[in-house]
């Protein structure tokens, strides 16, 4: 039902307009064709019965007979000498984004001068306040020595003309007038800008349009399509009575079907202007508060709604008729049709997501039937929705479960075949597909899988539709990534990881070229691998790097500590004290994953928890939120501050010469206060596996 919205108070002063493409399926094709200029033509839509339905017919042509509502025969019958072109052709329907694209092109010249609104693929609605008044300003219409020929073939309602020649002569002296009131100079702008705005499309598209130019989006409309083609007509405040006495009630919008015929059936109306003998209060009481009020408003030419500022679609859809004998009788035939509706509309949001960094969200399958055992099929085909997910497998095989929900909803849950076979007591019409709730997409985000990778920069338009709407890389059963998928510096040189890194400090200290795998791979004395230790199904723990050293024979995890040199030019002497700060977040008292497997290893125990070493084919394949306390308890989810834990006597002392000098002292005092005599024994035949070693500057000795 049509929706009241009242005037605000600068609605009076509000210049919109409507403009509207001249026979715009006609111009694109004679645009690719220039010899059918000024020929009569129509657009065909694809469709093998008596030479298909006509989609638009030039003006030559309907001079000559043809009208919208003919067949492509009926067309030739009427005028021999006709062109038909047809629609292309994909997937076995009409393909319509050649003129998608060419309406882009119109649209991105009018947004130039005020806030635009796209209503349909050859309509814009463009909300022209600021620029009139603007206009009014610097070089009112009154100063202006001269008026364009476009702007003087104006049809200002009301004016009358005897002759052309006057006409536009008093079109000119309306625009230039000083005594005009304030609404009427700014309908003037207006009129000036739209008709410069139509020359600037014409330059570069070759599309003529129309337009009609009033204080509201409802009489604009109503008067665009007064004085076609390539023309434009404005409405005066004082036109407006005149205008919608004798306007029939049928041509207004929303007014053409049933609440029109109720109009005219119920209360005798047959004009716009018969609405003006009821009240507000009558009419709010046979149709309603919200619907009696807009018919009292539209009687009197009042309208509130505002123009959206909307240069794209709010929504994608794709449908197909199948009238009388070709109706779709078989769900197998339901289903290969809606695999090509869904295969078309993927490719559409995925070129809005691409292009204009939009996303949609719901996802609704449409369709007209009929019962054979019921005439009337009084009982509309449920429409049915879901979430949408990009992807044409996902889409179709969304659309085939919603349409089987609507279908048994519709004949009844036992009337339903299985898929192939033929049903007598259904047929299928028409189908539609359509993605809404289209939503711009945040600038800044990205995907979450650079969190794993230790890099986050801003997304690219690749990277942004990763993020959004495609699901996260498959990953190994351990669910790590293998490390073959980086490139070869980044398996040797990484820079700034540090082992057992929770998630929560990726968001507080800057990575690069991290990894996203916690396995580690065991290097037997010829180099072959023995076994992996892969992550947790989380993908937490410790990330490590294969280190081979063929003259040992053993193997070796190089956990590697971050480079010092690029900090020791940024700290300054103010920062003394920040690496400290950030030490004494955390709690010292939970040990590592890899603590934790040491301590399952056989053997005697050496007295220092700095000489922890381990056959890395020994561990258990555990996880860093496996991370408990002597009670059992998991410290992770008690404490976020313990998502990187370490033990003081596995700090190596020789990394503190490699600070800036301004906090080695402090480092080293605050390390002797807090170390503390291990009671701890590990084995010694293991000491040169300790922790320790591997963060010592001689470790490759």
């Amino acid at each position: 039902m049509p929706v009241a919205r009242p005037e605000s108070s600068d609605s009076r002063t509000r210049i919109i307009a409507h403009v509207d493409l001249d026979c715009f399926y006609v111009q694109v094709e004679q645009r690719k064709q220039p010899e059918l200029r000024g020929l009569p033509t129509a657009v065909v839509q694809y469709n093998e019965w008596k030479g298909g339905a006509l989609i638009a017919v030039s003006y030559e042509a309907r001079k000559l007979g043809v009208n919208r509502h003919m067949r492509g025969d009926d067309a030739k019958e009427v005028c021999p000498q006709i062109h038909l072109v047809q629609v292309p052709v994909a997937r076995g329907k009409a393909d319509l984004n050649t003129y998608r694209n060419a309406g882009s092109e119109v649209v991105s010249i009018l947004a130039r001068k005020g806030r635009c609104e796209r209503a349909s693929i050859d309509e814009v609605y463009l909300d022209l306040t600021d620029s009139a008044e603007a206009m009014l300003r610097e070089t009112p219409p009154e100063s202006l020595e001269s008026i364009n020929e476009e702007s003087r073939k104006s049809h200002i309602l009301g004016l009358k003309s005897e002759d052309a020649n006057d006409a536009q002569e008093n079109v000119s002296k309306w625009l230039r007038r000083s005594d005009a009131n304030h609404q009427d100079k700014l309908l003037a702008c207006g009129a000036l800008i739209v008709s410069e705005l139509r020359m600037e499309v014409l330059k570069e598209t070759q599309f003529t349009c129309s337009a009609g130019i009033a204080h509201n989006k409802m009489l604009a409309k109503l008067v665009s399509g007064m004085n076609k083609p390539a023309q434009q007509t404005v409405v005066p405040s004082s036109s407006v009575k005149g205008l919608l006495e004798s306007l029939p009630i049928k041509k207004m919008k929303q007014l053409g079907g049933k609440l029109g015929t109720s109009l005219q059936t119920d209360l005798g109306v047959s004009t716009v202007g018969d609405l003006l003998q009821f009240s507000e209060e009558k009419l709010q009481e046979r149709f309603g508060i919200n619907t009696g009020t807009w018919l009292w408003s539209i009687a009197r030419g009042i309208n509130g709604e505002e123009v959206q500022g909307r240069l794209l679609p709010k929504s994608h859809g794709a449908g197909k008729s199948f009238p009388g004998p070709r109706a779709l009788k078989t769900i197998a035939s339901v289903q290969h049709w809606l695999n090509q509706l869904c295969d078309e509309l993927n490719e559409r949001i995925c070129c809005d997501l691409d292009q204009n960094k939009r996303i949609a969200h719901t996802f609704t399958v449409y369709a007209s039937a009929y019962k054979s055992c019921d005439s009337e099929s009084y009982k509309k085909f449920p429409s049915k929705s879901c979430p949408l997910r990009y992807g044409t497998a996902k889409i179709q095989e969304d659309a085939f479960n919603l349409f089987q929900a609507g279908l048994r909803e519709y004949i009844g849950s036992h009337g339903v075949k299985t898929l192939g076979h033929h049903h007598n007591g259904w047929g299928i019409t028409s189908l539609s597909v359509s993605a809404s709730k289209i939503v711009a997409i945040p600038s800044g985000t990205g995907s979450i899988t650079k969190y794993f990778h230790g890099q986050y920069t801003s997304p690219s338009s690749k990277e942004t539709k990763d993020s959004f709407v495609k699901e996260a890389m498959p990953l190994s059963p351990s669910g790590s990534e293998s490390y073959s998928e980086l490139e070869p510096t980044d398996q040797l040189q990484p820079e700034n990881n540090v082992p057992c890194l929770g998630l929560q400090e990726q968001k507080r200290i800057p990575w690069k070229d991290q990894d996203s795998s916690c396995s580690s791979t065991v290097q037997t004395k010829d180099g072959s691998g023995k076994g992996a230790s892969p992550s947790s199904p989380s993908g937490s723990g410790c990330c490590s790097l294969v280190n081979q050293t063929g003259s040992q024979g053993a193997s070796r995890v190089d956990s590697t500590m971050p480079t010092l040199e690029r900090h020791k030019r940024k700290i300054k002497p103010s920062d003394k004290g920040t690496i400290l700060k950030f030490l004494k977040s955390y709690n010292l008292s939970c040990s590592t994953p890899m603590q934790e497997n040491v301590e399952m290893v056989k053997g005697s125990q050496s007295p220092s928890c700095s000489s922890l070493e381990v056959n890395q084919a020994e561990l258990p394949r555990r996880s860093l939120a496996e991370c408990s306390t002597n009670d059992g308890s998991n410290n992770l989810d008690q404490n976020a501050q313990r998502a990187w834990n370490y033990k003081i006597d596995e700090i190596d002392h020789s990394i503190v010469n490699e600070l800036p000098s301004e906090i080695q002292d402090e480092i080293r005092v605050w390390l002797q206060a807090r170390q503390q005599p291990s009671m701890v024994k590990r084995p010694s035949i293991i000491k040169r596996g300790s922790i320790a070693h591997y963060f010592s500057p001689d470790r490759n000795t």
